[in-house]
């Protein structure tokens, strides 16, 4: 399944949710990284990732997750097996 991003910007412009459905590979995880990066120059609102509708992800992604959650970005709505993943990448370091 392609991977679907969907930006929602909150009615008073204090968060910004990336909606993500489909599937996450190492690609598409650097382009929300971009993306988050772009929109960090242009405002001060809080970023999140709303990752409820996700199917996949490889490790690879899981790795650019935990660096964007690092940096402050909220992840939301993560499955079980989504966030065991993240998890993992934590304790790799």
């Amino acid at each position: 399944m392609p991977t679907n991003i969907t930006q929602i910007d909150s009615d008073d412009g204090r968060k910004t949710i990336l909606r993500v459905k489909g599937s996450l590979t190492l690609e598409d995880a650097e382009l929300i990284e971009k993306i988050c990066a772009g929109l960090r120059e242009k405002s001060t609102a809080k970023l999140a990732l709303d990752l409820t509708d996700l199917s996949f992800l490889d490790s690879e992604s899981a790795s650019v997750l935990h660096r964007l959650k690092e940096g402050g970005v909220d992840l939301e709505g993560l499955h079980y097996f989504i966030q065991k993943e993240i998890e993992l990448v934590e304790r790799q370091g």
